[in-house]
């Protein structure tokens, strides 16, 4: 019987030897250690805003540098009168407020403390910001809850920089936020800052998140019940920051919502087309948008906002239903009807 050959050099029963795997890059260390946060001179606005607290009631706690940037805040105890939220974030949710009421007042304990700012108000009259100095961008449920439950004082983390009130939805995590609420919340914030800011729009990509958020929202204002789910996609994609002053930015916005507004109503008008042939399904709004959207099928590119909506506007009015099948309506997803 003849003996089995030798394996070559260098072939799969040798077995090739394995890559190691790289280990993964530690994360830089940056930030404060622990023996440092609470040390150094304090900056005289800090000192003065301690003050403040002292004068309207409310105790400071502790003075301490936040780990990650260094930068002074305060720990205090406020009286809860004084507090509001900031006037452009978005409404409160009744059952939210219950279920986070009920959950302390079982628990006996408030463990959340919210960011507050002092100072001048991003908002509201001269006799409000005389009653409610203090303003949380963060902890508008919070605020809601403790309030029903009788509190007499919150415990906050008082921020000397008014600019952080603005980062509100960078800083509102304590309950997700929908399309709708951040829209609303986004718009708001710039019709105020508008107000008293002429910088370019672009300037405010931190605060505002993206650009589409700013069409939906004045969308939101003419129409509650506006389905903007159908929309978001195409507006992320095609809107970009303008580079006009805040105010007059607005101006454009306004223009490009009132065309997103006419667009739906054509929309709305190709849903019922397809309502009269039989077609009843939670999906058509869309289901027809995405059959108008003329860079479903393009990848990258630049797109220009208004010619898109230009072109989708043209195409839901020659909408034809009798060429939709059952089963196409049937495969379609997306964002549902908005209550």
């Amino acid at each position: 019987m003849a003996e089995p050959k030798a394996a070559k050099a260098g072939t799969k029963s040798e077995g090739k030897p394995r890559r190691r795997k790289k280990a993964a890059a530690e994360p830089r260390s940056r930030g404060i250690p622990p023996d440092a946060i609470g040390s150094g001179a304090h900056p005289a606005e800090l000192t003065r805003l301690a003050e403040a607290i002292q004068a309207d009631g409310g105790t400071v706690l502790a003075p301490y540098k936040d780990p990650l940037g260094g930068h002074w805040q305060l720990f205090a105890a406020l009286p809860i009168d004084l507090v509001e939220p900031t006037p452009y974030q978005r409404d409160l949710s009744k059952p939210h407020v219950e279920r986070l009421s009920g959950a302390m007042d079982r628990l006996g304990r408030y463990l959340d403390p919210m960011i507050v700012v002092r100072g001048e108000s991003p908002g509201g009259s001269e006799n409000s910001r005389a009653a409610h100095p203090y303003w949380t961008p963060n902890g508008n449920h919070r605020l809601a809850a403790l309030k029903r439950l009788g509190a007499r004082s919150v415990v906050a983390i008082v921020v000397p920089d008014m600019e952080v009130a603005h980062r509100i939805l960078l800083l509102n995590t304590e309950k997700a936020h929908n399309l709708r609420e951040r829209s609303l919340e986004v718009i708001r914030l710039a019709e105020l800052l508008a107000q008293t800011e002429n910088r370019p729009e672009r300037d405010f990509e931190i605060e505002f998140e993206e650009p589409a958020l700013l069409t939906i929202g004045l969308c939101y204002q003419e129409n509650g019940r506006f389905a903007g789910g159908a929309y978001h996609p195409v507006l992320r994609r095609a809107e970009k920051w303008l580079g006009t002053a805040l105010p007059k930015a607005l101006e454009t916005r306004r223009e490009r919502a009132a065309r997103v507004l006419e667009l739906d109503a054509a929309v709305t008008e190709a849903m019922k087309k397809l309502k009269e042939r039989g077609f009843d399904s939670p999906y058509l709004r869309p289901f027809v948008v995405a059959r108008i959207n003329p860079l479903r099928f393009k990848r990258g590119g630049n797109p220009d906002v208004d010619e898109t909506l230009d072109t989708m506007l043209a195409a839901a009015r020659r909408f034809d239903a009798g060429r939709v099948r059952a089963d196409q309506v049937a495969k379609a997803g997306g964002a549902a009807e908005e209550s």
